[in-house]
């Protein structure tokens, strides 16, 4: 880790007008032993307290603006375990979102081209269909040119909104009635995982409807610190908040997590597995009993969301043996992008985590989570030979689907 090419700092304090949230920590420290910065370094300042020292003292003006504070800034994982290991309730995530949107609006943080390419493409989704339309078709075809692509079948050209209204047609399910929300990564290059999850929904007596009007949730911008949330929250509100559903459901706990952000006393949004268990999932036949999947939990969907876990009841009905994975509610290094700005450090994350699967007893080896940033991430270890042993990385919504 270096504090190389780091921005000279502008005049002028972060936060000045949150002193009240800074204030909050009550310095006991239980955020560091789950903080995944501080487990690799040992240094107070690459922790939550530490940074919230940090950022107090900016504030006050006890503290110049240095390229130290933007590095330890940098160095968050964003995971939000700390908030819930913090006995005094501090809003780390909020505090460290207006930072990091601070340090870009004033150039002490550069995200850059790519991710501000990436930002601008995912406001205006039948430009990032097209523009993953190549990396669509690689993954049809098995062939992955980056560590972070892992094989799959989406369709090439049909739309979930579209595949929907076809199986809505066909089924005509009467059950709890809702609104989908399919995501702009997940949409325009993992759809298949949106199709598996229209399946599973009307099999189990939903009824589904993807509004056309909705767009990013902002579950990026708030990753890179880049602008424009207000203007796709309000879309939003404008595409869900009138509609007449039991819920918008969600199949990344990342995207439902920004979501509930704009939606906040609308409609309720929910996990779609969190969803599935209430209702109760049909379960699937018995598989191979050779076969053995291990559950990682998103960051979040535990610490963001503030669930519990993925429902007993929607594994069991996988029809798979399954056991939760080693550190399952540790982080996994993915952080948005964080993988894609602090490569090293994710790696060295993740090569922690995903150890136990050179060893893992199973044919095959599934490793299922429910966020496909995290999915991404996962298959790295494979890509980057982290792990030697075959694995399939497989979202949990896929375990459940009828054509899985």
């Amino acid at each position: 880790m270096t504090t190389s090419n780091q921005p000279s700092p502008p005049a002028g304090p972060p936060l000045a007008n949150d002193l009240d949230l800074l204030a909050s920590c009550v310095h006991c420290g239980f955020c560091l032993e789950v903080c995944p910065t501080y487990k690799l370094t040992g240094d107070e300042n690459n922790s939550p307290r530490g940074r919230l020292r940090l950022w107090r003292e900016e504030a006050e003006g006890r503290l110049p603006q240095d390229t130290w504070t933007d590095f330890y800034t940098s160095e968050c994982v964003g995971c939000l375990a700390c908030e819930s290991a913090c006995p005094a309730n501090v809003p780390y995530g909020t505090i460290f979102e207006k930072v990091r949107h601070e340090h870009v609006a004033a150039k002490r943080s550069n995200p850059g081209f790519a991710l501000r390419l990436a930002s601008k493409l995912a406001a205006h989704q039948s430009l990032f269909n097209l523009a993953m339309l190549p990396a669509r078709l690689l993954r049809k075809m098995g062939l992955l040119p980056h560590r972070f692509l892992f094989a799959g079948n989406p369709a090439a050209a049909q739309s979930t909104i579209s595949y929907a209204k076809q199986l809505m047609e066909r089924h005509r399910p009467t059950g709890p009635r809702v609104a989908f929300l399919t995501g702009c990564l997940m949409e325009s290059l993992f759809r298949e995982i949106n199709f598996a999850t229209v399946r599973v929904l009307i099999e189990n007596n939903v009824q589904v409807i993807i509004p056309p009007e909705q767009g990013c949730c902002g579950a990026f911008q708030e990753h890179t610190g880049l602008g424009g949330i207000e203007e796709l929250q309000a879309r939003n509100r404008r595409a869900f908040g009138l509609l007449d559903v039991d819920a918008v459901v969600s199949n990344s706990s990342g995207c439902g997590l920004a979501l509930g952000k704009a939606l906040s006393g609308d409609v309720p949004v929910r996990d779609v597995l969190s969803f599935l268990g209430e209702i109760g999932p049909k379960s699937r036949p018995r598989r191979d009993e050779k076969a053995r999947v291990y559950v990682d939990l998103p960051c979040h969907l535990i610490h963001g969301q503030k669930l519990p876990g993925i429902p007993t009841n929607v594994l069991n009905a996988t029809g798979y043996n399954w056991e939760l994975a080693p550190m399952a509610r540790d982080c996994c290094g993915s952080g948005g992008v964080y993988n894609i700005q602090k490569p090293e450090n994710s790696r060295e994350i993740l090569a922690r985590k995903s150890a136990f699967l050179n060893d893992a007893v199973g044919d095959p080896v599934i490793l299922a989570t429910s966020n496909h940033v995290c999915m991404m991430q996962w298959n790295s270890a494979r890509a980057s030979g982290l792990v030697k042993k075959p694995f399939t990385v497989r979202h949990v919504i896929q375990l459940l689907d009828p054509e899985g």
